[in-house]
């Protein structure tokens, strides 16, 4: 059992996953949900984690109530998180204020600009396993509090 609700579960798996940190689980398996084990074992979020470069991601942009991060991938793809945070960008370790209050969904969006990609681009939701379509310019997801969307962005050849 967990206080965190399902948002704030797909940030931190996100987030673990997108760092390249060290994934485990110290609980008895045989007494999670469905909802914790689809978060836990959800192969293109954990591919991500244990892509074969290695890479961290980095930040491309922290501010007010976002975070976006990109990691390159050996495929020539990257996965980018866009977070929905507190705000609080001068101390990262509150990005995840329990307990307050807000629920108000945000529109967060990266450009191919801030990614380094020239031209038209693929997006693939890695937590629903869902192809969005072709993009070109910008990419915009509405995200909850203290949520994720947690896509693979792909330059079209």
């Amino acid at each position: 059992k967990t206080d965190l609700l399902p948002s704030e579960q797909y940030s931190y798996m996100s987030m673990w996953s997108l760092m390249a940190a060290p994934l485990f689980f110290s609980g008895d398996m045989a007494k999670l949900d469905d909802f914790t084990l689809g978060i836990l074992c959800n192969h293109e979020v954990i591919d991500v984690n244990q892509d074969i470069l290695g890479k961290q991601g980095r930040v491309i942009r922290d501010k007010d109530n976002e975070m976006v991060m990109a990691k390159e991938l050996e495929d020539g793809s990257l996965a980018v998180g866009l977070f929905h945070v507190s705000g609080n960008t001068e101390m990262p370790s509150d990005y995840f204020i329990w307990g307050d209050d807000n629920t108000a969904n945000q529109k967060i969006s990266i450009t191919a600009a801030e990614l380094g990609i020239e031209g038209s681009f693929t997006v693939r939701d890695l937590w629903r396993q869902k192809d969005l379509g072709e993009f070109s310019g910008t990419f915009e997801a509405e995200v909850p509090y203290h949520g994720v969307s947690m896509v693979k962005i792909s330059k079209v050849k």
